[in-house]
């Protein structure tokens, strides 16, 4: 993104799961005059605190953020409302004279605040419910190949087992009869009115992100994840076609409480499903425009990021 300099400031801190980046942005905010906007589409439910490391009460008293704890589980939440309600925090921010910090892994997300959304159909929960009894007889890949029949371009951009995805496609297509790909071209680019700086932190080796994804996970156990998912679970209203339990974890997690597989296995399904969303956060970190690469264990680590802020005027905006 070329930004203009009389735009005013903003930092985007992306990264896989497990990666620093909330270490990166606790520090941002206690030597700069940041204030944090969660950027993550599970930490949006209330309820779901341990499986999402969402920040905790001392966390929050050190660096608030905003955009947590906005809906039930139950409740839908699109990456068009977090567009509106991101706009509307920044705004807020940017008024008080501070620096929007928007920390998080949903790439969807910020790709919608960066470049504006596509004026999708909401969601039917009819055709949902009828898609997922198709995927439940029929398995993801003849749904991948189902959606390759009527949207091509989508297919091709997704794996045969991104559920959520293929889900979400054909079911746009079946509400309104038009494309993913219609959709998007149809779209109105928005700009977003803002000189951001877009941060990426990873650890430059993939074995120890993975490794850190799995003392996460054993850690989020420790801390009663399964107690938080088994509350979860005995709500009448809440089941697996649902984004909220969809989310990496709570899905493994609850196909546990139903009996599908033993404690042992689960906490490796929920292990590999992390690295799996890892590895799609890379994959689209690594097509996103003007991004500095930061590594997660490096001594320079702030050292880095506050060269590259200097050398992006972010500080004669704000300071």
């Amino acid at each position: 993104m070329t930004a203009s300099p009389s735009l005013p400031p903003a930092i985007f801190l992306m990264g896989p799961t497990a990666s620093g980046k909330t270490a990166l942005a606790l520090e941002l905010v206690e030597k700069l005059p940041c204030e944090i906007i969660s950027v993550d589409s599970a930490l949006v439910y209330k309820g779901m605190d341990i499986g999402t490391a969402k920040p905790d009460a001392d966390m929050q008293a050190r660096a608030p953020h905003r955009l947590i704890n906005l809906v039930d589980p139950a409740e839908s939440y699109s990456a068009a409302t977090f567009r509106e309600d991101a706009l509307r925090e920044m705004a807020e921010i940017t008024a008080a004279g501070k620096i929007p910090l928007l920390v998080g892994g949903t790439m969807m997300y910020f790709k919608f605040l960066r470049d504006g959304a596509a004026d999708l159909p909401q969601a039917d929960e009819p055709v949902r419910a009828a898609l997922l009894a198709e995927a439940e007889k029929h398995g993801w890949p003849w749904m991948h190949e189902q959606l390759a029949k009527v949207d091509p371009e989508s297919a091709a951009r997704l794996k045969p087992m991104d559920q959520q995805r293929i889900q979400r496609a054909l079911e746009v297509y079946r509400v309104s009869g038009k494309t993913l790909t219609q959709f998007w071209a149809e779209q109105q680019t928005e700009p977003l009115p803002y000189h951001v700086v877009n941060f990426a932190v990873c650890p430059s080796e993939r074995a120890v992100l993975h490794e850190r994804i799995a003392l996460r996970f054993r850690q989020m156990l420790q801390q009663g994840f399964l107690d938080e998912v088994r509350d979860l679970y005995q709500r009448d209203d809440l089941h697996t076609g649902l984004p909220s339990i969809r989310a990496v974890g709570y899905r493994q997690a609850w196909e546990y409480l139903e009996g599908q597989y033993d404690y042992d296995t689960m906490v490796e399904r929920g292990i590999i499903a992390t690295r799996q969303l890892a590895k799609r956060q890379i994959t689209w970190l690594r097509s996103w425009p003007d991004l500095h690469w930061l590594e997660t264990d490096s001594p320079e680590l702030w050292t880095s990021a506050l060269k590259i802020l200097e050398a992006n005027a972010i500080f004669s905006k704000s300071l």
